[in-house]
């Protein structure tokens, strides 16, 4: 059982509903189901935090078109180009702080990962074009179902282990990312930049975020990230990694 988060809108004349509405898109349950998992969307309802996680067995942290608030790792100042949600981002923090305390897998995908990154004690670039020299185009222009770039994934890391290769071709449609490397979690996957495209935790025995959405199945080494995920969640370990 796969608890997915959900994006919300507020609603508006033209859009799906003039009322709250919540949104997922369908390839993030269709993995889940793909690699044996049952997928099942959790409603931002946080006195249910505990309810849930009392019944799922996995957690994935979906992507969206928002940040994560600067003020919750610490930044003073908060680039003109930040979007938050705040109660998207209240329950999903609650969320994953829950599941780590019950070393329940977790996957953290494009926003999910950052989400994750800074539940484990990380801080985020809030926009790569005035944080990076020369950096790429993470925002890609092409379809999102299409390849955006080339990621290097660590050599003996869990995500190494899982995708069986040193390179993947990934999606990129992210403007912020991980800045640093807090204890315990380690840097497995960069883009040719050097920005960080993936992490996961020391601490927990399934804690992985990546930047891309390997829900849309450009490379093989996407299909093995739900796999493993999924296979973790029943309790079907991945070659494990050694814990700080």
């Amino acid at each position: 059982m796969i608890g997915i988060t959900l994006d919300s809108e507020d609603g508006a004349a033209g859009a799906w509903s003039r009322y709250p509405w919540y949104a997922l898109r369908q390839n993030y349950a269709r993995s889940v189901a793909a690699a044996g998992g049952v997928p099942v969307a959790l409603p931002h309802e946080a006195a249910l935090v505990e309810a849930y996680l009392d019944r799922i067995d996995g957690l994935l942290v979906t992507g969206g078109a928002f940040d994560v608030d600067p003020a919750r790792f610490g930044a003073t100042g908060r680039h003109e180009t930040v979007r938050t949600k705040d109660a998207r981002t209240d329950f999903e923090w609650a969320m994953v702080a829950g599941a780590l305390a019950r070393d329940m897998p977790v996957l953290g995908i494009c926003g999910g990962q950052q989400l994750l990154h800074v539940v484990l004690g990380g801080t985020l670039i809030q926009h790569i074009p005035d944080a990076v020299p020369g950096a790429l185009e993470h925002e890609q222009t092409n379809p999102r179902h299409e390849a955006g770039h080339a990621v290097r994934i660590e050599k003996g890391s869990l995500l190494h282990r899982i995708c069986g290769v040193t390179e993947a071709r990934v999606n990129s449609a992210h403007h912020q990312a991980a800045a640093d490397c807090p204890a315990g979690v380690a840097v497995v996957a960069l883009a040719p930049d050097g920005v960080i495209e993936a992490i996961e935790s020391r601490r927990h025995r399934f804690a992985l975020g990546v930047q891309w959405h390997p829900e849309f199945f450009i490379d093989p080494a996407d299909e093995r990230i739900f796999a493993a995920f999924v296979a973790e969640a029943a309790g079907i370990p991945v070659a494990g990694h050694a814990r700080d």
